[in-house]
């Protein structure tokens, strides 16, 4: 299940601006960029359209893009599965995000080696997004 538009992290500003700026967390099978709502300086076209007004302030939906290269598979029907399974396991996350983070999801070659399912590679995202704080309550 894809992301919906407006949770998408689409342009080269956006991720330039989280790889420069975003803090970082690792794990076995990703590395978590995660850039904090009060450093962004201006926001992109993209995400102006799609805020949301509340009393005296602006939350904006949290934004998410996944990166990964061809250092993890050469096959393009692995990667593309592998982003699939991503973008599954973090659109079951997206309700327990904080609102207005930048973040990029970052795969490494360990995730297409290993037979891995969805169900862990969410309980890795869910603990790196705890330790960058992105999670509401923190947990």
């Amino acid at each position: 299940m894809a992301l919906p538009k407006a949770n998408r992290l689409k342009s080269r500003k956006d991720f330039q601006a989280v790889f420069r700026e975003g803090t970082r967390r690792h794990g076995s099978y990703f590395t978590l960029r995660a850039l904090r709502p009060s450093s962004m300086k201006k926001p992109s076209l993209d995400t102006a359209q799609t805020n949301v007004k509340t009393t005296n302030s602006v939350l904006f939906p949290v934004k998410i893009g996944i990166s990964i290269s061809t250092k993890v598979s050469k096959r393009a029907v692995i990667r593309n599965r592998l982003k699939r399974q991503i973008s599954a396991a973090l659109h079951k996350l997206l309700p327990q995000l904080s609102p207005g983070w930048r973040l990029v999801v970052v795969v490494k070659p360990t995730a297409a080696e290993s037979k891995c399912v969805t169900q862990q590679f969410l309980q890795e995202l869910e603990q790196l997004l705890a330790q960058a704080e992105v999670l509401n309550g923190h947990s």
